[in-house]
């Protein structure tokens, strides 16, 4: 089905549309949607540090207080996560591409020098982030290739002034515009 404006709609019946979207094209339009980089973090039973980075970190409700992020399925940080039932959204700084990176391989290590503290609920708050929001899970929803991770809100902080990490067009920046800056100044935050 096709709006007046040529938007296609799903009629939900789990058909697959007539024209398939190829998987690069999906990439590379969808790369034209800024994303925030957002280390989730969690610990395994002996308190080791365990993180994946998503770009689809987001508010989901206010009353009660619930936030989400997808993760690809076959991730090991989200079977630790699920095991756990808990995790922390740390929004990554502009500083912190290396860290992003880092955290966005796969194997050992991804915490090795790294700095960071527990939360309330014992998951990893990483050092220079802006802010963090710790969660237990309220709801794991398996869609296509992803798992969709929803988290009531335990507690949360913002820790620094410092602009956020982005991602956009398949590589790294920040936002940093002098209105907003001024705007912040003006209101005091």
């Amino acid at each position: 089905m096709t709006t007046d404006e040529g938007i296609s709609l799903s009629r939900g019946n789990g058909e697959a549309p007539q024209d398939a979207i190829d998987g690069r094209r999906f990439r590379d339009v969808l790369g034209h949607f800024p994303t925030s980089v957002v280390a989730i973090t969690t610990t395994v039973e002996d308190d080791q540090p365990q993180g994946l980075v998503v770009g689809t970190f987001t508010s989901v409700s206010l009353d009660p207080p619930l936030v989400s992020f997808l993760a690809d399925s076959s991730s090991s940080t989200l079977r630790t996560i699920r095991t756990a039932e808990r995790f922390c959204a740390n929004a990554l700084a502009s500083n912190q591409e290396r860290l992003s990176r880092r955290m966005a391989t796969k194997g050992i290590g991804r915490f090795d020098g790294v700095a960071w503290t527990p939360s309330p609920l014992g998951n990893p708050i990483l050092d220079g982030i802006v802010a963090w929001v710790d969660c237990v899970v309220e709801q794991v929803v398996e869609i296509g290739d992803h798992v969709l991770v929803v988290g009531r809100v335990h507690d949360l902080r913002v820790e620094s002034v410092q602009a956020p990490l982005l991602f956009f067009r398949g590589g790294y920046g920040d936002y940093f515009s002098n209105t907003a800056l001024l705007l912040d100044r003006l209101v005091g935050w």
